[in-house]
């Protein structure tokens, strides 16, 4: 092992270090933290997933232990004397060596875009999110494109030139490797590639689950992993997807009788048999006020509960994603309500997300 260095727990500093630099163990120092859980969240997406991680803190809670395992981090109640710490260390170290434990790479946040009815505005979301997240809070990201043989992504993306890649599912046995999967993306920006495949020898279930298997092979380089799943691209094997493989769902819908609808559908069939699934609720009013059928308390009464993000109705937005930039960097309404749908996402509190945690942050 080599000596540790350090740097400033800030997220610049971090993002500056570790993308620049191979590490092989982190230590977060947080021990004066008001909420570790919380701050490991808003880290989490700077750290590479290969990098094994440990949380130094003063919460002596199980709960603390328990959210910071599920999130694939090692705990060090403090205070601590040194022979303990040089333990604990040699413990993490020897776990990966072994690739045993929380030794292992961690695996890439998943998160789906559902829309609920077509039209809602899935693959904006999709896009802006990812985007927003690559760009505004450096977490690698890979999205996911399961329209095979049409879509707007890559005027989401501002691509100029975009082609799908051709896919050969025939060459799966033989080349199958993390390489291979990444010669089948395209890059946007230096934190976020896209994965859009189509084929006219393969059926759009047989791309499905080429994709599923190409997105696996990339999760362990990934932070995020954001599947636009708009209404005209969904199959049955999706709704397994979500059950099994996501851990968070964005579920978009409009305030249409069909939309909402599909929206309680989807939602209840998600908290019966994947509670442990995390659901954001978002309201993209994709008509003007007088041209829609539901109010704000038809939709609450119908849903029993508030959505958590709601997208004013804008005829500016459409034309700002044609002629400008970003719509989380316009001076739009909808910039604000992605940048909240960000927020969550990160599982961050929407109102202290700005505050500086100015503590201690080093690797070895």
């Amino acid at each position: 092992m080599t000596l540790p260095s350090f740097a400033v727990n800030r997220d610049d500093a971090i993002k500056e270090y570790v993308r620049e630099k191979e590490v092989d163990i982190a230590i977060v120092e947080l021990s004066k933290s008001l909420d570790v859980s919380a701050d490991m969240r808003r880290i989490s997406p700077l750290l590479p997933n290969d990098s094994s991680v440990i949380v130094i803190g003063q919460e002596d809670a199980i709960s603390t232990i328990r959210n910071l395992k599920n999130m694939g981090f090692y705990y060090l109640f403090w205070p601590a004397s040194k022979q303990e710490v040089v333990d604990f260390i040699k413990n993490v170290y020897r776990n990966r060596e072994q690739m045993n434990g929380l030794g292992k790479k961690r695996d890439a946040k998943k998160v789906a875009i559902w829309g609920c009815s077509g039209g809602t505005g899935a693959s904006m979301i999709a896009s802006e999110l990812s985007l927003y997240l690559s760009r505004k809070r450096d977490a690698k990201c890979l999205l996911v494109d399961h329209d095979y043989h049409a879509g707007n992504l890559d005027i989401m993306l501002k691509l100029e030139g975009f082609e799908k890649r051709e896919a050969s599912i025939s060459a799966v046995e033989t080349e199958l490797d993390e390489t291979f999967a990444g010669s089948m993306t395209r890059k946007v920006n230096d934190l976020l590639s896209v994965l859009a495949l189509t084929s006219d020898e393969h059926s759009s279930y047989e791309l499905k689950e080429y994709t599923r298997v190409l997105e696996g092979l990339l999760s362990e380089q990934n932070n995020f992993i954001v599947s636009d799943l708009s209404k005209g691209s969904q199959t049955s094997s999706d709704y397994k997807y979500l059950l099994e493989m996501v851990d968070t769902v964005v579920l978009v819908f409009s305030p249409a009788v069909s939309s909402v609808r599909q929206l309680k559908k989807v939602s209840e069939r998600l908290t019966a048999h994947a509670p442990e699934v995390r659901q954001i609720v978002v309201l993209n009013n994709v008509q003007p006020p007088k041209a829609t059928v539901l109010n704000s308390k038809d939709l609450r009464d119908f849903l029993g509960k508030d959505v958590d993000i709601e997208i004013s109705f804008d005829a500016g937005i459409l034309k700002h994603i044609i002629n400008d930039g970003y719509l989380a960097d316009s001076r739009l309404p909808v910039a604000s309500s992605l940048q909240g749908l960000a927020s969550i996402v990160l599982g961050e509190n929407r109102v202290s997300s700005k505050q500086a945690v100015k503590r201690w942050f080093s690797f070895g």
